[in-house]
């Protein structure tokens, strides 16, 4: 006669809960873009312009040479040592407080000097790109600073492509910043010349 067998009753193993399949993330509030009007006034930029054109000016490059054909205007670098401290300083306390407002990046600072830029007609132009660049500085923003008449020159005009197409406003001593990675252009100016500064603020690594 053969015994029985003894059934173990194990007990019953729960499956672990999984979590949703997407990560879990947080609503990203940081704003496109942000202005400031009238950081200089016209005067200012009368005189930023005298000082950007004493410097020797040069043909605008492109860091990947593929893209040399995407760019046409002429730049120079304004320091605070060229009698621009002032400008500096105006430019440091608009970007403290739009960054404060609208974008909340962690800031250092300056670290490539004021690109002063100047676009002539027929051609004077450059094509969609973002300043988020590989193996440089760590921009987190930009910004731009209309210096001239918007009587003085025709096209020219700044667009911001977030989705849809944004342009910006000619008034001079405006100014407009946005994160690096904001896919930009300045259109072709078809008369007259337009003067520009540029700058990018860098910071702590995009996480």
């Amino acid at each position: 006669m053969k015994s029985a067998k003894k059934v173990i009753n194990l007990p019953v193993q729960k499956q672990p809960q999984t979590a949703n399949a997407a990560w879990f993330f947080n609503a990203d509030h940081v704003d496109n873009w942000a202005y400031w009007n009238g950081v200089f006034t016209p005067q200012e930029c009368k005189e930023i312009i005298r000082l950007g054109e004493q410097k020797i000016l040069s043909k605008a490059i492109v860091m990947n040479d593929a893209f040399a054909d995407t760019r046409a205007s002429q730049v120079g670098w304004l320091y605070s040592i060229d009698n621009m401290e002032w400008a500096y300083q105006k430019v440091t306390n608009v970007i403290t407080s739009l960054n404060n407002q609208f974008f909340k990046f962690e800031l250092f600072g300056f670290a490539e000097g004021l690109q002063f830029t100047k676009y002539e007609a027929p051609s004077g132009f450059y094509g969609a790109h973002i300043d988020k660049w590989l193996n440089g500085p760590v921009r987190k923003l930009s910004l731009t600073i209309q210096l001239s008449d918007p009587d003085d020159y025709e096209g020219g005009e700044l667009v911001l492509n977030t989705g849809e197409e944004i342009i910006m406003p000619k008034e001079q001593g405006k100014l407009v910043c946005f994160p690096s990675y904001v896919l930009h252009e300045v259109r072709p100016v078809t008369k007259g010349t337009r003067y520009s500064l540029v700058a990018w603020i860098t910071g702590t690594p995009f996480k």
